[in-house]
């Protein structure tokens, strides 16, 4: 259903997109790179890191698609990395390790963002940011108070990538029911981290049901885990790289497909206000102008309801860790 294969997003014309990624050279950004450097959605491909870029763009401007590719490296080049884009994409920062939380990288990575930030919101503060640097409960409030800060907010246009939520919960779900992984659909919403990650099984597409409410609560707690899962196999050699690079693309992809407004659909980490926090994660209507409709909650089985009130108090106090971290260092 939602393949990544730039093919499964091809157009009759291509789209005159430039797409940024900001961190291009690391472990999520060289494998993003090379999904986007495929896709016909793209015109322009930007990337950015504080070394080795130019060594990567010239390793992906090798291959026979459409798109142009150009590396930018240090503080002086993020400008015109930045300059014209449509998307930008930032998965910079540094991996989780063993024993390690989201919210362990807050320090570092909190500079790093609320720094890309800036600079996007002067060089291409219309462009439509997906941030994927973890925390993203507060990597993305950190964003939006940087543009607020900066005069050129616009909510609709500022998103928090959950859709690996997404991926691990369709292939969870199809391994439990023996189904096509992409054919199957579960919405995640909430946020992106632990217990605030709520994959809403009872509204899948196709239907599943679990009669067994300690098989349920179990495939829930995988999905909420799941990024542990992949740190703790990998045994400090890094965090979830690939898995995160195709969920990423698919949710780029999805961005310029409502640019040029044709249907897409993503659950991504938004200014909300669907629920009592200031943001959240529910499935979202992407247009020309990035939100083009909150979806909302839809109906909750009382499983999902219990475990939503009790994802609020963490969601919450991961936003206002971000709110405070550019209101004391901006």
């Amino acid at each position: 259903m939602f393949a990544v294969s730039a093919r499964a997003f091809s157009t009759s014309s291509i789209n005159n997109a430039k797409v940024a990624v900001l961190g291009a050279a690391g472990g999520i950004g060289q494998p993003l790179s090379l999904l986007l450097k495929e896709s016909t959605l793209v015109s322009d491909l930007a990337l950015y890191d504080i070394a080795n870029t130019p060594g990567v763009a010239a390793d992906l401007s090798h291959i026979n698609t459409k798109s142009t590719v150009k590396g930018y490296t240090g503080a002086d080049q993020l400008g015109a990395a930045l300059k014209g884009a449509s998307v930008v994409v930032i998965p910079a920062g540094v991996p989780r390790k063993p024993g390690m939380t989201r919210d362990d990288l807050f320090n570092t990575n909190a500079s790093i963002v609320m720094n890309l930030a800036k600079a996007a919101a002067q060089h291409c503060p219309k462009a439509l940011i997906a941030i994927i640097a973890n925390p993203v409960n507060s990597t993305v409030p950190i964003v939006a108070e940087v543009f607020k800060k900066a005069g050129v907010y616009d909510p609709k246009r500022i998103f928090g990538v959950t859709t690996l939520d997404i991926v691990r919960a369709n292939t969870f779900v199809a391994q439990a029911r023996d189904l096509d992984p992409q054919a199957v659909n579960v919405p995640v919403i909430g946020g992106h981290a632990g217990i605030t990650i709520l994959p809403l099984i009872s509204q899948s597409s196709p239907k599943v049901t679990f009669n067994d409410a300690a098989e349920l609560e179990k495939l829930t707690v995988r999905i909420q885990n799941a990024g542990t899962e992949v740190v703790d196999a990998k045994a400090g050699a890094g965090s979830a790289t690939l898995s995160m690079a195709y969920a990423g693309a698919r949710f780029t992809f999805s961005l310029l497909k409502g640019l040029k407004g044709q249907k897409a659909v993503e659950c991504a980490f938004v200014e909300s206000s669907v629920t009592k926090v200031p943001f959240f994660a529910t499935p979202i209507a992407l247009g020309p102008e990035g939100v083009k409709e909150n979806l909302g909650l839809g109906l909750l089985s009382d499983f999902e309801k219990k475990k939503l009130e009790a994802l609020f108090p963490e969601l919450e106090a991961s936003i206002k860790k971000g709110v405070e971290f550019v209101a004391k260092n901006y």
